[in-house]
């Protein structure tokens, strides 16, 4: 659904927005594995075919199995050297 997919866009553009806005540099999404895949059978929906997600918003995109349905948008150069660096977004509403 189309609604779904400009929803998790939104909310990934929102969250780096904030970190930007905090002075960091996003460029990762960490995405939990249920996430994932419903980030990605959104995409394939939307634009055919059965290809992988390897960016989205202009980040790149990667799979933490353990954020289950959630995605966390990160500045990687400073996360673990303190405070900040990271945004948490659900990405699968309960």
């Amino acid at each position: 659904m189309r609604g779904e997919l400009i929803r998790v866009l939104s909310a990934v553009e929102e969250k780096a927005n904030e970190l930007k806005m905090d002075g960091f540099e996003p460029d990762l999404v960490l995405f939990g594995k249920e996430a994932y895949e419903f980030l990605k059978e959104q995409v394939n929906e939307e634009f055919g075919g059965e290809d992988s997600v390897s960016e989205i918003s202009g980040l790149k995109v990667k799979v933490v199995e353990e954020f289950g349905k959630d995605a966390v948008v990160i500045d990687s150069k400073v996360l673990g050297m303190g405070l900040g660096g990271a945004k948490r977004i659900k990405i699968i509403k309960d």
